[in-house]
């Protein structure tokens, strides 16, 4: 099993793929948040972030980690959040998703191994296939879960996006230093 990053022999190999990521791209329904979607009478529509995985994607910008959202549904809520993340590259309502993932690939002269991509559904297997580093949330499809590099302990929108962006920081040395400005805060 890969979870967590446990699995026969594969550890090591995980981590020299997430040495090596620049952009990090996450799904947003199902990774971000638990996959529900919310409407009202008034046609307003609700989702449920997890805090935790707000503050890791600021961690990861604070050390050069390029963000992306990447949806196949459109959304307000999205581009608020992002917004109050700082999240510049948002993509919405795009069901054929590897062109999107490409022209992110082009926009900053990327390669496929510098790109890691968070997922849960079968809308997400092309990038996957093509990510240096696949990452699955815990209760992701079966599907999805049988070609990920990596998977989560967490469930989407329950702190996994957090989990993954920890592992990648850990494994490029970048984790430690980040604690310490924590740790030697004292205000």
């Amino acid at each position: 099993m890969k979870q967590g990053g446990r699995g026969k022999g594969q550890g090591a190999k995980i981590k020299e793929k997430a040495k090596k990521i620049k952009l990090l791209i996450l799904d947003v329904d199902g990774v971000m948040t638990d996959g529900g979607i919310i409407l009202d009478n008034n046609g307003n529509e609700f989702k449920r972030f997890h805090v935790r995985d707000g503050h890791g994607i600021k961690m990861a910008q604070r050390v050069g980690i390029i963000i992306a959202f990447l949806t196949g549904r459109e959304s307000n809520v999205v581009s608020r959040r992002a917004s109050e993340l700082g999240v510049t590259d948002i993509f919405q309502g795009r069901k054929e998703k590897i062109i999107s993932y490409r022209e992110l690939l082009n926009r900053y002269n990327l390669k496929d191994e510098e790109v890691a991509f968070i997922g849960d559904d079968v809308i997400d297997i092309p990038i996957m296939r093509c990510a240096g580093l696949s990452i699955a949330v815990s209760d992701a499809e079966e599907d999805v879960i049988k070609i990920a590099d990596w998977v989560t302990k967490r469930a989407g929108g329950r702190g996994a996006v957090r989990e993954a962006i920890e592992f990648i920081l850990k494994s490029q040395g970048k984790w430690k230093e980040l604690m310490e400005k924590y740790n030697n805060n004292k205000t």
